[in-house]
């Protein structure tokens, strides 16, 4: 293969991000073709292939990583599957992206990035609103001092789960929940602009579900400074970030799903306040191209999959707090 030849694909499963989002990102790409999709139904792996224009279908998972041809997969099967096929994947040489949460526990975290060091693939964890200019921009806003000492990020994710039954993000087993889903995001970009944090503490409403179906939490970091975590499955949509400091405040709308529009900040110091807007853009097409351009380069991605460790560490420490009732101490 030479450095200009773009990377073959297979993507795992046919869900509605890979069929909306993800798949049309990496057809549009310009370092990666599509070539096989999978699902557990042949009949859907076959339907999804001829509305997508993808040359190759396979009734199982296994037999896309069978396939020689295939260089990288896209994982976005349901949370507790993310492990399992991760790993499968590697074994069979495939560079692997995967959907956030990487995985439901840092162990399970580990345990995937061990494999695919030991193997000599690379894995990524596909958080895509990271590779937006904005997101980029908002990060060197905060680290350059734009702000003045940053002292609190305010972040909410939440939206409405019409379908009680079927929604997987409702069942426990498949590792459903809104920290897992939206809240994931809230503590990302919490960790993004302050670092590590220190303790956690959070409550939660878990419904008939089993899993949390709302979650407030804050975040505890060195310095006094704090991070206030909003999510939820079962409130109006908002999706949305504050980043405030000594000096000024600045407010991301539509924060994680921007779509190709053009997107915003809303810088405010005293009583002035300056939109800086960020051309469109398709993260999810930043975000394979990045991937795909490492692979080609035999290079590491610009977030190693340590980050998603340390993500699901306060996730899982968030989670503990709304069990215990306390604030609890991050463990190492």
């Amino acid at each position: 293969m030479s450095a200009v030849d773009p990377i073959r694909w297979g993507v795992l499963g046919v869900s509605n991000i890979a069929v909306n989002r993800v798949i049309p990102a990496i057809q549009r790409s310009s370092n990666g073709r599509l070539v096989a999709i999978a699902s557990r139904s042949a009949e859907r792996a076959r339907d999804a292939a001829g509305r997508l224009n993808i040359s190759a279908a396979y009734g199982a998972y296994q037999a896309l990583l069978d396939d020689p041809s295939i260089q990288a997969v896209y994982i976005p099967l349901p949370n507790t599957l993310h492990r399992e096929w991760t790993i499968r994947a590697a074994q069979a040489g495939k560079h692997v992206l995967c959907e956030k949460p990487l995985g439901i526990s840092v162990a399970e975290c580990q345990e995937m990035i061990a494999a695919c060091r030991q193997l000599n693939v690379l894995l990524m964890e596909a958080f895509m609103y990271r590779f937006h200019p904005r997101t980029m921009r908002v990060a060197a806003l905060a680290r350059e001092g734009a702000l003045g000492d940053v002292r609190l990020v305010r972040s909410a994710f939440t939206f409405r789960v019409r379908d009680q039954v079927n929604n997987i993000r409702l069942k426990r087993e498949l590792g459903g929940g809104s920290l897992y889903d939206v809240g994931c995001y809230c503590v990302n970009v919490s960790r993004m602009i302050l670092g590590e944090p220190r303790d956690a503490f959070a409550f939660a409403h878990v419904g008939a579900s089993g899993v949390d179906e709302a979650l407030g939490g804050v975040l505890r970091f060195d310095g006094g400074r704090l991070a206030v975590i909003d999510c939820g499955l079962s409130a109006s949509r908002r999706e949305e970030y504050e980043v405030v400091g000594t000096e000024g405040r600045l407010t991301v709308p539509t924060a994680f799903l921007p779509g190709t529009a053009d997107a915003e900040i809303h810088l405010t110091k005293g009583s002035e306040t300056t939109v800086l807007t960020i051309p469109a853009i398709d993260q999810y097409q930043c975000m394979v191209e990045h991937f795909a351009d490492a692979v080609l380069r035999g290079q590491v991605v610009g977030y190693p999959p340590d980050d998603a460790s340390a993500n699901l560490r306060t996730i899982e420490t968030l989670l503990r707090s709304a069990r215990t009732g306390r604030s609890e101490p991050l463990r190492a």
